[in-house]
């Protein structure tokens, strides 16, 4: 997510006609390891494994990340959305994937998750802790969930095929009818603005928006940085990357840095 650590994954297939390795779900994704650019210098500079070899493929790959320039552009058009019990409009992003194949491999849920709580904690008020309010994050998951109603519904979209649906910007709706459920979900996308700052075909306005948002939160925009597709405000960010490299040269780490749930839950 900031061009140094890579996380590479796996997937095993029966494409050439074999049978997928015993005990592993052919088709499924898995982590096989990650590496930072410092290393992958390391490995073009000295190839040879243990046993004399060279792995060319190693290599390629190796080569290909080294010159690659970020962000890339956003593939996954596919996108399985809960939708609102009043009008099944999209209100809140599942899932999204790349290729139309790769549809019916996702569970079919109609539950939207936020980002936990130990990945992106945010701040709560003496009043909410008083009354021993539970975090922000789960308490907008089930203002979602409440939305959604009794039985609730999910569908796939195309966004290329589907513009004139009215999808949620920042991938959960915004208007909401109690004060109360309105304040969790500004809350959340505030915290969540550097993030939501690597969303492509995002309006000027918009991101201008998630930009000021992001001020309270200069670390995470410092890290994320590198997958902003565009910038609304080059003032704002030039500002907030000074006051993260500031902040870490005094020895300031953002929260999830080093944790491997922070790679995760992006």
């Amino acid at each position: 997510m900031d061009g140094d650590l890579w996380e590479f994954h796996f997937i095993y297939s029966n494409a050439r006609g074999g049978k997928a390795s015993v005990g592993r779900q052919q088709g499924r994704f898995t982590r096989a390891a990650h590496i930072r650019r410092c290393d992958l210098e390391r490995v073009i500079e000295n190839p040879v494994t243990d046993d004399g070899r060279v792995d060319e493929r190693i290599l390629e790959l190796a080569r290909f990340l080294i010159g690659a320039r970020l962000p890339f552009e956003a593939a996954d058009r596919y996108e399985y959305w809960l939708l609102d019990s009043k009008d099944q409009s999209p209100l809140a992003l599942i899932f999204s994937c790349v290729d139309a194949s790769e549809m019916a491999s996702f569970p079919k849920l109609t539950d939207w998750a936020a980002l936990p709580a130990a990945v992106m904690p945010i701040e709560t008020s003496e009043a909410e802790r008083s009354r021993s309010h539970g975090p922000v994050n789960y308490r907008l998951e089930r203002c979602v969930a409440e939305r959604a109603g009794s039985k609730p519904r999910a569908q796939w979209f195309t966004r290329r095929y589907h513009e004139t649906e009215d999808f949620p910007p920042f991938l959960v709706r915004e208007d909401w009818e109690s004060e109360e459920h309105g304040d969790l979900c500004r809350r959340y996308l505030q915290r969540q603005a550097p993030r939501l700052l690597m969303l492509h075909g995002v309006s000027l306005e918009e991101r201008r928006r998630m930009e000021l948002a992001a001020r309270a939160n200069a670390l995470d925009v410092a890290r994320f940085y590198p997958l902003y597709p565009e910038i609304a405000d080059p003032e704002v960010m030039d500002k907030l990357r000074i006051e993260a490299r500031l902040r870490m040269a005094a020895g300031e780490t953002a929260y999830s840095m080093g944790r491997r749930d922070g790679v995760l839950y992006q």
